[in-house]
């Protein structure tokens, strides 16, 4: 017995007898310390087998007892034993320290077992979860819980841990919240990958994940200060959890269903409305209301899911809903006709004689055939079914009704983002541009719809009044009033149906198709007209008869607003008073002016534009047309050689 064998002895007695007796004892612990102090001096010293192999089982023994104690050192010590702590840290270090010096086989057998931190903490959350389950009821979700365990067990490692184990390792907290990072990572990538769809438990877990690693990562930082690289090859060792990124893709497709689902909500809803503007009191489609419930239902779950990033993902939402609105407003308006759908194309021009207005050229058999020439002239819209004048209201009345909701809708949509987590003035205001296209569309549908109601009421439901019968032979006969009786009645059923805000448009639209079919037919109505001098104070009085109808005494279209549109017809109506050789030399005039030299040596036929006024060649040339007059029939067969009839 030497004294390095009697040091190694006796350690183990100190060793011993503090286990037995309950690990109670702590000074014995701490002269077992001592001694192992100067055991590791013998060691590097002594090379006898036999003492080898005592050195190697006494401190596989204290080693394993060390490590057990230190791989679940928050289970065996607290802040009132930190001092015990540092003890058994030194014991398990020096033991593993002399052992591996010693290279004996039997640390070569238990040396695997060493570096099992990772999975000891992994069977710590398996078995917290397979507690969690039995008492789910009423709870969060487990992976909710678990991080604010670990983030307790983090806070608490920093606190009371980590000034002892720094001694060891001076960035002890680091390689703890990393090691508790990873764990919960683990559990975490897991749960991602089973998710099928976004619920308020996926959104809890998120959240929670997310602020257990800025906890994590801030531990970390703290506790790097002084390091060499300030921390950054631990932070390495934290991989992001990308909460966020998981959420915003969660919210993403939740966002694509919702979408999706509207989209087909739709085109149901348009399959089965048959746009009767009887069908609720304020006459527009009922389709629209269920459309606009589901898109306030779709915004207002947004808004309720507990998340922090509205305002990025919100423009997702808006203009996807935008997208499905302008697809509801432009089925709206599909198949309801343009103003060109039904106007009539003009017949060719011809000349009058004398003997036109005498002989009565247009007998009731050709009157009829030529009306039902117009008819097929007018398009294929359907004057009854989904596009008569009653549904075409209802349409108006609809896209002005959407119009209103998106206002409402846009300042709704602001106010929710003001109160959402993810306030933010700058984005709120750039909110009020949500819906804009939609709102552009209905603006554009209005208009679209207003003039091709104006324009199928005067050329398609009145054309037996105005387009076949407006002067066609005598013009004292065949005067305006049939025509303005039944545009009186289309006006009133006009009042009561269309929506305040847009029916002075409507009847403004009907006021300019109605001056246009005027025009068209004074200038365009084929050889079944034919005006002389005299029917001028008639046409002329006529047109006052009709701009009187739309302002009814006061109470119609404001007068500046009948004048703005009456102004090409005034101007054009002194044409029909003034001298054929008057007109004559002014069209030769008016024709040289716009083709030059090349109109000297014979005039060029001036093609029909459309835009009809008195300085241009094609109006007068029209109007000589129609003239009833030898001169003026003298003139168009000498220089144009036109026919007398179609």
């Amino acid at each position: 017995m030497n004294q390095m064998l009697h040091n190694l002895c006796f350690l183990w007695i100190l060793f011993n007898r503090y286990v037995a007796t309950g690990e109670v004892e702590g000074d014995l612990l701490f002269a077992a310390n001592n001694l192992l102090m100067e055991v590791e001096k013998d060691s590097k010293s002594m090379k006898d087998p036999n003492y080898s192999k005592i050195l190697s089982s006494t401190l596989s023994a204290i080693l394993g007892w060390a490590e057990k104690r230190l791989l679940a050192y928050h289970n065996y010590f607290h802040s009132d034993n930190t001092e015990l702590l540092e003890c058994v840290v030194s014991v398990g270090i020096l033991s593993a320290k002399i052992m591996v010096e010693d290279i004996s086989h039997e640390y070569r057998k238990k040396r695997k077992e060493f570096d099992v931190a990772h999975e000891r903490i992994m069977e710590k959350v398996k078995s917290s979860k397979r507690s969690s389950n039995k008492n789910q009821q009423n709870q969060l979700p487990f992976l909710s819980i678990l991080a604010q365990d670990v983030s307790t067990l983090a806070f608490s490692e920093k606190a009371i841990f980590s000034p002892i184990l720094k001694r060891w390792h001076p960035l002890s907290a680091g390689v703890a919240v990393a090691t508790l990072h990873s764990c919960y990572g683990n559990e975490l990538k897991q749960f991602v990958s089973s998710i099928g769809e976004l619920t308020p438990d996926i959104l809890q877990v998120l959240r929670a994940a997310e602020k257990l690693e800025k906890d994590l990562v801030q531990i970390a930082v703290e506790n790097s200060v002084d390091s060499e690289d300030g921390g950054k090859s631990i932070i390495r060792e934290m991989p992001p959890y990308e909460a966020e990124s998981v959420v915003s893709n969660l919210v993403k497709s939740w966002i694509k269903t919702r979408l999706d689902r509207l989209k087909e909500w739709v085109d149901r809803n348009l399959q089965q409305e048959v746009w009767d503007p009887r069908a609720n009191k304020e006459r527009f489609a009922p389709s629209s209301v269920e459309v606009l419930r589901i898109v306030d239902e779709a915004l207002e779950a947004f808004f309720l899911l507990p998340i922090s990033i509205h305002a990025a993902l919100l423009p997702d939402l808006t203009n996807g809903i935008d997208r499905c609105l302008q697809h509801y407003i432009s089925k709206i308006k599909s198949g309801c006709g343009t103003r060109s759908t039904f106007v009539p194309s003009m017949p060719a021009l011809t000349r009058c004689s004398s003997r036109s207005k005498v002989s009565g050229v247009f007998k009731k058999k050709e009157k009829f055939q030529k009306a039902q020439s117009r008819k097929s002239q007018v398009g294929t819209t359907n004057g009854n079914g989904s596009f008569g004048i009653p549904q075409l209201y209802c349409r108006i009345n609809t896209l002005q009704h959407i119009r209103t909701e998106l206002d409402v809708l846009a300042k709704r949509t602001i106010v929710h983002l003001r109160s959402s987590e993810s306030h933010n003035n700058n984005i709120a205001n750039g909110t009020g541009k949500a819906f804009e296209l939609s709102a552009a569309a209905c603006l554009e549908g209005i208009q679209q719809l207003c003039e091709a109601t104006a324009y199928k009421v005067i050329f398609q439901d009145l054309s037996h009044v105005l387009w076949d019968g407006l002067y066609v032979g005598e013009v004292s006969s065949s005067r305006i009033e049939p025509f303005l009786q039944e545009l009186e009645h289309y006006l009133e059923v006009l009042s009561l149906t269309v929506h305040d805000r847009v029916r002075t448009r409507v009847i403004t639209e009907v006021m300019k198709a109605s001056f246009d079919g005027f025009l068209l037919v004074l200038l365009a109505g084929g050889p079944a007209r034919a005006f002389s001098l005299q029917d001028y104070e008639t046409i002329a009085e006529d047109f006052k008869f009709l701009t009187d109808l739309f302002w009814s005494n006061g109470d119609g279209l404001p007068a500046d607003l009948i004048q703005k549109f009456s102004t090409t017809v005034k101007a054009i109506l002194p044409l029909f008073h003034t001298e054929t050789d008057s007109l004559i030399e002014q069209f030769k005039y008016m024709t040289a002016e716009s083709y030059g030299s090349s109109a000297k040596s014979k005039l060029p036929l001036p093609p029909t534009s459309g835009q009809w006024s008195p300085t241009e060649p094609n109006t007068l040339l029209r109007v000589l047309c129609y003239r009833s007059d030898e001169t003026a029939a003298k003139f168009l067969k000498k220089t144009y050689n036109l026919p007398k009839k179609l």
